[in-house]
C-alpha cells in the first residue's frame, strides 16, 4: 500500500501519524531512583513464609519534574528519596501481605503520595523462592490520578 503522488501533493492511502500529539502525550519526565533497598518482613502464602520475616528486594523509580530542585538546589523542592525509602520499608516489614502483587500495589500507592511524584515504577522481589532462580518477583507502574 504505497502512497500516489498527484502534481506536487501526496496522497497517502493510510492517514500519517500524528507524531506532534504522540511526543507530546510522551513527555520525557526526570526519574528518582531508589536501588535494592533491603526490607525483611513477612511475606507468602506457606506456613513456613509466615513464620519469621524473609528478605524482601525493593527497587523504586519516581517520575517527577526537578527542574526547580536542581536550580534552587533546596531539599523543600525535591522528591525526598529518603522519606520514601523509610516508609517503603516501614510497609514491607509490617504489612503481613500475602502475595508480592498486594505489597507492590500497596508500595506504589506509598510513592504517589508524595508531592511532585506523578508515576512510579516498583519492583518487588523474593530471593530465593524459587528454586534453581535468584529470585522471582513482580513489577508495576502507577500513576496519579488526576
Amino acid at each position: 500500500m504505497g502512497n500516489k503522488e498527484i502534481g506536487d501533493k501526496v496522497v497517502y492511502r493510510q492517514k500519517p501519524p500524528d507524531l506532534h500529539n504522540h511526543y507530546k502525550d510522551q513527555h520525557t519526565m526526570d526519574q528518582v531512583l531508589i536501588r535494592n533497598l533491603i526490607a525483611r518482613g513477612i511475606i507468602g502464602i506457606k506456613d513456613w513464609e509466615r513464620e519469621k520475616p524473609q528478605e524482601i528486594l525493593i527497587n523504586i523509580i519516581l517520575f517527577t519534574n526537578i527542574r526547580i530542585a536542581g536550580q534552587s538546589d533546596d531539599i523543600r523542592d525535591c522528591v525526598n528519596y529518603r522519606t520514601v525509602a523509610k516508609k517503603v520499608i516501614n510497609h514491607a516489614e509490617t504489612a503481613e501481605r500475602f502475595t508480592v502483587e498486594a505489597l507492590t500495589s500497596d508500595l506504589a500507592e506509598i510513592c504517589l503520595e508524595h508531592p511532585g511524584v506523578e508515576k512510579a515504577r516498583v519492583r518487588v522481589e523474593k530471593p530465593g523462592a524459587v528454586r534453581f532462580s535468584e529470585s522471582v518477583g513482580v513489577e508495576i507502574e502507577r500513576t496519579r490520578s488526576k
